[in-house]
């Protein structure tokens, strides 16, 4: 094996002229705003930050791009990247200021730099990016970067925003003249406009030579050191899968999936196109099923269990096979979670691993399902999902007992069974909701039971759905009692508690801020009547909505919210 040293500026021109690409075992770009966010600021500190392993080959490999823009390389052989496309990709679209894609999509990452950032490490702040994600908690009423409107949380997003030297770009932040783009500064031929947008513009400003050393030094990224190294030529493509296998298991750095998805592409060519087909086609039906779940499931259906230890060895035609059930399957999960289940977007699924069982039960029955049969699958997924079966313990050992109980002609009936013996009941109390906030499976049951119910906005009087157009429709998660004028007088596990959340638009949280419950539910009821606040189970005893009351009020929603979940099972039931 050879080593090449070189730097971030050579890389990247390598994968803008197509001379380094990755083979077909290489799973998608994934990384996330912050993520990048972070290797900047490392690499701005001089912070180790790995090495580089690529593959040449000067024979015709199963490749494909990277996410950002390639040219077609003249070359007949390439240079395969095998370990460092997350980081590399990252700086390429920095650096270049190009978009990557992900899931189909073209996104532009953006990274602010702090200008005026302290001497040492600071302080890393998340900043959102300029848009809403499902479900997202209110924080208040956000702004633009997703940050308190009250003016205690204002002076402290402040501050610690003056600590921090990178940040995920927002509007707000872009517009002010002390941050400014990474990728501006490096497609800039001098400092000499950056330094003027920032107010410095004589030489006896004490600002200039602090900001101009600061920005020479990010400037320092693309000189960063990598050591890339090069497998041999003569090696076999199968060869490689392996290596490139041992390596990220010894360093732990993908999943189990990825790692099978490795071992399956050097045996079947051209598989992994297929999955990514397959996975546009359930974006375009409203679901984002990630590469791992696809792999899984089609090693479900050739195996009849989840677990990618002997993935290795199964036959390429049984794999085939495999994947030609499970996409069936899936499809049919699909439409049962959107038709039957009224669940439209996979973030009110406690696992993905649901898509599998149904799909997997969906085939063992042929897709023949009686009434009665759609009724218990409906409610097995109801109290399943809220009672979090498989993100408890080992999912891979919860997944294999149930396909093997459908597998010796278990029906939907028996699965719920198995939920008893798990769980003891089927049912919720109110003492369930008792310090469960929004990350808990059940706060996904309480959305659907009411929106069954017809909860709706408290201004436009929409019914609540994941599916509404237009970021001030977007449905957030909306603190009834504001976390500003609770914090300091009941505990955090109190005030983020589901029992403490309403479902509201976006645009009505803004409009609501922090206001207490006393001033704003009277003028809610005033317009859309007490309906609207029994359809969301907010206990309409004006006595309640007083902030020295809370903990009452926490009681009284409990009991009406565990009376609405379990009608809502009833009705499932049939």
């Amino acid at each position: 094996m050879g080593k090449v040293d070189t730097n971030v500026r050579d890389l990247v021109g390598m994968i803008e002229r197509g001379e380094l690409r990755l083979p077909e075992m290489q799973r998608r770009y994934v990384w996330r705003a912050p993520r990048v966010r972070d290797l900047i600021d490392s690499l701005y500190r001089g912070y180790p930050s790995g090495s580089i392993l690529v593959w040449e080959t000067d024979e015709e490999q199963p490749s494909r791009d990277l996410a950002v823009k390639q040219q077609s390389s003249p070359f007949t052989g390439h240079k395969l990247l095998l370990d460092g496309q997350q980081r590399l990709t990252s700086l390429s679209a920095i650096l270049r200021g190009e978009p990557v894609k992900v899931r189909g999509k073209k996104k532009p990452i953006d990274v602010l730099f702090n200008l005026d950032h302290p001497e040492g490490l600071g302080e890393f702040t998340e900043v959102e990016a300029d848009e809403d994600s499902v479900l997202a908690e209110d924080d208040d009423a956000d702004d633009d970067n997703g940050l308190f409107e009250d003016e205690e949380g204002e002076v402290s997003v402040q501050e610690r925003l003056k600590r921090a030297t990178f940040v995920v770009a927002s509007k707000s932040l872009a517009a002010m003249p002390n941050w400014v783009s990474v990728t501006e500064v490096f497609k800039s031929p001098s400092n000499r406009h950056i330094l003027k947008r920032a107010g410095v513009t004589a030489d006896d400003d004490d600002r200039y030579d602090r900001y101009e050393a600061r920005l020479n030094r990010l400037r320092r990224i693309a000189e960063y050191p990598y050591t890339m190294h090069v497998l041999e030529r003569k090696l076999s493509y199968e060869e490689v899968a392996e290596i490139f296998v041992r390596v990220n298991s010894l360093g732990v750095k993908l999943r189990g999936s990825d790692l099978a998805l490795a071992q399956i592409t050097a045996r079947w060519r051209n598989s992994l196109k297929l999955l990514e087909e397959f996975q546009e086609e359930c974006e375009k039906q409203w679901f984002s099923f990630d590469l791992g779940l696809l792999v899984r499931a089609m090693v479900v259906f050739a195996t009849g269990q989840s677990r990618f230890k002997s993935v290795g060895n199964i036959p390429v035609a049984r794999l085939q096979e495999g994947w030609e059930k499970a996409k069936d399957g899936l499809r049919f999960a699909i439409n049962f979670l959107k038709a039957n289940a009224a669940i439209d977007d996979e973030s009110l699924l406690s696992s993905p691993l649901f898509f599998i069982t149904i799909a997997f039960l969906s085939q063992k029955r042929e897709e023949n399902i009686t009434k009665v049969e759609q009724k218990q699958l409906l409610h097995w997924l109801h109290v399943a999902n809220a009672r979090g079966r498989y993100s408890r313990g080992s999912s891979e050992t919860l997944l294999d007992a149930d396909l093997a109980t459908i597998t010796k002609g278990g029906t939907a009936a028996d699965l719920t069974e198995t939920l008893r013996q798990q769980f003891g009941r089927l049912d919720f109390a109110a003492s369930d909701f008792a310090g469960k906030n929004t990350q808990s499976p059940l706060f996904s049951l309480v959305f659907l039971a009411l929106k069954d119910a017809g909860a709706k906005d408290w201004k436009t009087g929409l019914g609540i759905s994941l599916t509404h157009q237009g970021r001030l429709h977007y449905i957030q998660s909306h603190h009834i009692f504001a976390k500003s004028l609770l914090k300091g007088l009941y505990e955090p596990r109190e005030i983020n508690e589901i029992a403490n959340m309403a479902f509201i638009s976006g645009g009505t949280n803004r409009s609501l801020s922090n206001k207490p419950p006393n001033e704003y539910l009277p003028g809610i009821i005033e317009k859309q009547g007490q309906e609207a606040l029994l359809q969301q189970c907010v206990p309409t005893d004006p006595a309640l909505h007083r902030l020295d009351e809370f903990r009452m009020f926490l009681e009284a929603r409990r009991e009406l919210l565990a009376a609405a979940v379990n009608r809502f099972l009833e009705k499932a039931k049939g």
